[in-house]
């Protein structure tokens, strides 16, 4: 044990459990799960500079932005009169829409960091675009974000053992299972709101 934790940083470590902290309370819903968002990316920026991983240190600014974002619209919503989000689902054209978006972008994302020192830019732009889009999903309480993070932190696996990152990877092991009980969980919150 000591040896596979031998790399790790305190930081990476406090970031670590302070995302675990972010999706434990991100699935029952309660609004402080973006302060720990926030702490957490800020310090994973520095972490993932240090691994040359750039495209997921850019992610980390963009996850610090979208936890003030989260909580504004958790607890406040988007101005409309009903006030804050609720979980609901969108139509398969929009998941099309979506995914497009995705792969074109990882492409152009990845053909632009070839001349850098960048490790694996086409895996790291997949998961830094993906992981913006389905931030966005869980701030704005769309259900399937769930489905959009479990193939994102499968490949997330991969990108950081491949970059000795192995307290991130656990930390994804982890998500795995994690994302298959938050679906669980927002879909009876959804069907509950249906029904009532």
């Amino acid at each position: 044990m000591a040896e596979l934790l031998g790399g790790v940083s305190l930081l990476e470590a406090i970031a670590v459990v302070l995302a675990v902290v972010y999706l434990l309370l991100a699935i029952r819903q309660i609004n402080w799960c973006w302060l720990a968002a926030f702490i957490s990316s800020v310090l994973s920026i520095f972490v993932f500079a240090a691994a040359q991983l750039y495209m997921q240190s850019v992610l980390q600014v963009f996850y610090a932005g979208m936890a003030v974002y989260g909580w504004w619209q958790w607890t406040r919503g988007s101005g409309a009169d009903d006030g804050p989000v609720h979980v609901h689902t969108w139509p398969l054209r929009r998941h099309l829409a979506a995914l497009a978006g995705v792969t074109m972008l990882s492409v152009a994302f990845a053909s632009g960091l070839r001349f850098t020192a960048q490790a694996m830019p086409l895996l790291d732009s997949f998961v830094t675009v993906a992981s913006m889009l389905t931030t966005w999903m869980v701030a704005r309480k769309l259900l399937e974000n769930w489905i959009y993070w479990f193939v994102i932190d499968a490949v997330s696996i991969y990108l950081y053992v491949s970059q000795g990152l192995m307290l991130y990877a656990g930390l994804f092991v982890v998500y795995l299972v994690l994302v298959v009980i938050g679906f669980r969980q927002w879909q009876a919150d959804l069907r509950q709101a249906v029904t009532t």
